[in-house]
């Protein structure tokens, strides 16, 4: 006969510790709210305080011209979070193509090795400025049959080309941390080299350096707004510094970039979530 279950309760020591462990999350949170707020009051107190306070308020902060800028820049930011979209698509089919160039075995992939490698070490090299402009003016002058000759087509283009170089190496990374032993394991169950890389290693490799990509991803956001040096992309930048030359008024810049913060600081916090879920150690942790 079974002997009857009875409820679990928590004896009075882990009652206690409990007890013990919210007053110190309690004092820390209390202690960090008040330090925070005198940094915060210092700084602010030195700024306002400074001569040239009103004349930079005027000039960056103020808030009719703010209202008045923000369907336009708004709109610009919403041709951004497309940019980011497909450019992430591309980079991701580019670089992992990329990286299992790179980590492919045998003398007779050495030309796939050598060509991902020199993308690599050339992409990495180029300031994505410098790209943008030479893809940006370069590109539409070749008049190749078959791609569009618009700034935003070449723009995007510049973006996947460099970030694909950054991102190819996250994912050798990934496939190169997976175990040798995963891949003979694959193998011994008769599994082909291709089967075994999209079956076994690469599912490994994703989940491994995802956090990694996050990060890229938050990096691609701010960087698409370098397209506007191209000067017939409207995005938030662009928009923002259309709306500036109206009167030389700074403020719709400081609306992009109170726009961008909005977006790229929730992607940062998911990102050290999710770090954390898998087990980084210090991942995003503030205390």
């Amino acid at each position: 006969m079974r002997p009857a279950v009875t409820d679990w309760q928590p004896s009075a020591i882990q009652l206690e510790r409990e007890s013990y462990r919210r007053r110190q999350a309690a004092r820390s949170t209390a202690i960090a709210a008040a330090s925070t707020a005198l940094v915060l009051g210092v700084v602010g107190v030195l700024v306002v305080s400074s001569p040239g306070w009103e004349r930079v308020h005027e000039t960056y902060f103020d808030w009719d011209k703010a209202v008045d800028s923000f369907p336009a820049v708004l709109a610009g930011l919403w041709m951004n979070v497309k940019i980011m979209v497909v450019s992430a698509i591309a980079i991701v089919v580019v670089s992992l193509t990329i990286a299992v160039m790179r980590t492919t075995r045998g003398p007779i992939a050495f030309p796939l090795r050598l060509l991902g490698t020199v993308y690599v070490d050339v992409f990495r090299g180029l300031p994505l400025l410098l790209v943008i402009f030479l893809l940006g003016f370069g590109g539409p002058a070749l008049d190749l049959s078959g791609l569009p000759r618009s700034a935003l087509f070449w723009g995007c283009a510049s973006l996947v080309l460099s970030y694909s170089a950054y991102v190819a190496e996250v994912f050798r990374a990934g496939i190169e941390s997976v175990h040798q032993s995963q891949r003979l394991a694959g193998r011994a169950l008769g599994l082909t080299y291709a089967q075994t890389l999209r079956h076994v290693v690469l599912p490994q490799a994703w989940r491994r350096v995802l956090p990694a990509l996050m990060n890229d991803l938050v990096s691609l956001q701010k960087d698409s707004g370098l397209i506007a040096v191209l000067g017939t992309v409207i995005d938030a930048i662009r928009a923002a510094q259309i709306e500036t030359a109206k009167d030389f008024n700074y403020t719709p810049y400081v609306v992009a970039g109170f726009l961008f913060i909005c977006l790229t600081v929730p992607m940062a916090r998911l990102t050290d979530w999710y770090a954390r879920k898998q087990g980084f150690a210090g991942a995003g942790s503030l205390m």
